[in-house]
């Protein structure tokens, strides 16, 4: 998948939990990416946010150490 559209796919799941109490924001959108994405999704995830997370949400961003990194993407 691009860049551009991971990026764009994670910030709209941040765009919707936006909605949400402020206290379930973050946890929402780790949860969803941890149940609905696969490893390689994460691990490029990972891949693009481990050199910058310029472009993304500051919820995404947050959510970061709460998502599942695949053991494929460790360093």
């Amino acid at each position: 998948m691009s860049p551009d559209k991971l990026r764009y796919q994670a910030n709209q799941i941040a765009t919707f939990f936006a909605s949400q109490p402020e206290s379930e924001q973050v946890e929402g959108v780790a949860d969803h990416i941890n149940k609905f994405w696969d490893p390689r999704m994460r691990a490029q995830l990972f891949e693009i946010t481990d050199e910058s997370t310029e472009g993304f949400k500051p919820m995404v961003v947050a959510a970061l150490e709460k998502i599942r990194r695949p053991e494929m993407a460790t360093r």
